[in-house]
């Protein structure tokens, strides 16, 4: 019955999104009072659709119906309840089906936010949701079923990857989904406003607030993504450059540059073409993503399967490649804008060069993401793109971001003075050049760690002097305390401090990776019980091995206990768990966190339980913290971006 229910959900759903996908066609004399109304039908029927395949799968996961293969592949009758529920987008299936959910919801968000305020674009806004949803809908329905039957019924399910039974499964593929499907609404307007010649920048405020909670999204993913592999993995890094990671980071970097090419766009008039092209790449770079997942044309720890789907999904590609930018080729002399920059030396020129910036360095991740299936298509040879080309070339980039993030902020529009340059940045430019030779003289010696540092100071120092001189400014004209003024300005302009408060979240994730990449200390050693490591100021000595048997894996633990500086400051107990489904042990590593530094230990393998042998794998990661930090402050600053500008009041 469920299987039934559910499949048929999906085939009515897929012809409510062909029948969307159509109805601006149905406009009679420029009226498009009737494609909306059909647009709108289709666009509620799917939803309704979908959402109830989805409960019915959702429930087919919790009852542990194992006549389906999904349930029977995805679940188990010991998977604990919360983990039924994140079966869902645990594999193939059930990630696209929450994906078409995601799709449909957003569609009729933007429905009901915008029907009247882009009457004229909205026919075509929705036929294009329902394009990309009957893509979906049809990959459901057809290539990658998720009511697919299971013969026989098996008296227990297989159960998930016990890598993804954690906490951060709750929240990392369903925050990385609604980045993707997030930047399908720019994407959207775009198209329609291509479509209708309407190329006006009536519609560029309402997606630069979409793309702005997509970014949102596809920053906190990443971020939990990083933390989920650096607490749970086991390998002591937080980002491995795995093309999936990649896939995920890519269309983060040109909604990045997008956020900030629109400023231009929405002051001058310029970069139609380059903003539109962003939209575009950053759409694309979504179903490339998911292309890398569910082809299995690439080896990552993320990837689902192999199948008919990376081919469908390669060719939606293609179409959508080649249709947009026809369309931006089609309306070429309605975009071609009038004004120019006016000097080399302006806002708007650090706004262009931190975009070439961007471009190069999704250029060059795509370019070290897709090297591998390139070289094996042309030569027949596995190849493999690893960190360091990943770190050699994109460093450079970021750094260059760096320079002109603290630029950015006191530079002047059209064209910036001698004297406005002197004034502006001599403290800031004195100060942190201080900051790097007191980094010198403590011995650094790695010069890209160095600049970092310098630049990362740099950047704080330049937002301390613009948001000084405004609190000044307002003091002087409203009379009012220091906390009031500054409280003042972001409430009246949240999108600048907003994107203040996000540069300096950049800053503390800088500053966090530089000091982990450069300054980390590790040893790797077999210790007996009662012997002890020293690494930096850690002493660590071995007390013995446990083991304990789970109702769904045993589990084998190794009591360290740390000393910092002779004091005893408690016991670490990294575990290996083994599984009855894996051919090899599931590495549980443990940290003591810090501030400044955190402490990190791996147990990689051990002789029997009487011996208590250990091969231990110990390591020091300065300033991991400021990641997770910076993230924080990275979210704060977008919510108080995307917050509502206070009106001025009016005078009497």
């Amino acid at each position: 019955m469920t299987a039934t229910l559910g499949t048929w959900s999906l085939l009515l759903a897929l012809a409510f999104a062909v029948a969307g996908l159509v109805a601006p066609a149905l406009r009679r004399r420029g009226d498009v009072t009737l494609p909306i109304r059909l647009g709108g039908i289709a666009i509620a029927g799917q939803f309704v659709l979908v959402t109830v395949a989805a409960l019915l799968l959702v429930r087919a996961l919790v009852t542990s119906d194992f006549s389906l293969h999904y349930v029977a592949q995805n679940s188990s009758l010991r998977t604990p309840f919360y983990f039924k529920i994140t079966g869902l987008w645990a594999a193939l299936e059930g990630s696209l089906l929450l994906w078409e959910w995601m799709v449909v919801l957003f569609a009729g968000l933007v429905l009901w936010l915008y029907r009247e305020r882009h009457r004229a674009l909205m026919p075509w806004v929705l036929a294009v949701f329902s394009g990309v949803s009957a893509f979906f809908l049809g990959v459901l329905a057809f290539a990658s079923p998720p009511f697919a039957r299971q013969f026989p019924v098996p008296l227990d399910g297989r159960g998930l990857n016990p890598l993804l039974e954690d906490a951060d499964m709750l929240t990392h593929p369903p925050l990385l989904y609604a980045g993707f499907v997030g930047l399908t609404v720019p994407y959207a307007f775009a198209i329609a406003a291509l479509v209708t010649a309407r190329l006006d920048d009536g519609w560029i405020s309402t997606i630069r607030r979409w793309t702005l909670a997509a970014w949102l999204f596809l920053t906190l993913g990443n971020l939990f993504g990083g933390w989920w592999s650096y607490h749970i993995l086991g390998w002591g890094g937080y980002w491995a450059w795995d093309p999936v990671e990649n896939a995920s980071f890519l269309p983060w970097l040109p909604a990045t540059a997008l956020l900030h090419s629109i400023q231009i766009q929405e002051r001058r008039g310029m970069l139609k073409v380059w903003n539109l092209s962003l939209i575009i790449v950053a759409f694309v770079l979504t179903l490339f993503g998911t292309f890398l997942t569910r082809s299995g044309v690439l080896s990552s720890v993320h990837a689902f399967s192999s199948g008919p789907v990376g081919t469908l999904f390669l060719a939606f590609l293609a179409i959508v490649l080649l249709g947009s930018f026809s369309l931006v080729a089609l309306r070429a002399d309605r975009l071609r804008s009038q004004p120019e920059i006016d000097s080399a030396v302006s806002r708007e020129s650090t706004f262009v060069l931190a975009n070439v910036v961007l471009a190069a360095a999704t250029f060059t991740v795509f370019l070290g993401t897709i090297f591998p299936l390139v070289a094996e298509a042309v030569t027949g040879v596995k190849l493999s793109v690893g960190a360091p080309y990943f770190s050699r070339v994109t460093v450079p980039l970021f750094v260059a971001l760096l320079l002109l993030m603290g630029v950015g902020p006191l530079i002047a529009w059209r064209k910036a003075s001698l004297d406005n340059l002197r004034r502006n940045f001599l403290v800031p430019v004195a100060l942190s050049a201080g900051v790097a030779l007191a980094l010198a003289v403590a011995g650094a010696r790695e010069p890209w760690a160095i600049a970092a540092l310098a630049l990362s100071a740099f950047v704080v120092l330049t937002i301390a002097v613009d948001v000084a001189r405004a609190t000044r400014a307002r003091r002087a004209i409203a009379g009012e305390g220091v906390v009031r003024a500054v409280a003042t300005l972001f409430r009246r302009n949240p999108r600048r401090y907003g994107g203040f408060v996000v540069h300096l979240g950049v800053v503390l994730v800088v500053v966090g990776i530089t000091g982990s990449m450069n300054w980390s200390e590790e040893r790797s050693v077999t210790v007996s019980r009662g012997e002890q490591l020293k690494l930096g100021r850690y002493t660590v000595r071995f007390e013995g091995l446990d083991s304990t048997r789970q109702p769904t894996h045993e589990r084998v633990e190794a009591r360290f206990r740390i000393f910092n500086d002779r004091h005893d400051v408690g016991v670490l107990t990294p575990a290996l768990k083994f599984f009855p489904t894996q051919q090899s042990p599931l590495g549980r590593a443990v940290l003591r966190m810090g501030w400044t530094e955190d402490l990190y230990v791996i147990l990689s393998s051990f002789s029997d339980l009487q011996a208590a042998q250990a091969t231990v794998k110990v390591m020091v990661r300065p300033l991991v913290s400021s990641i997770w930090l910076g993230g924080v402050v990275m979210v704060l600053g977008t919510a108080l971006a995307l917050w509502p500008r206070a009106p001025r009041p009016r005078e009497a």
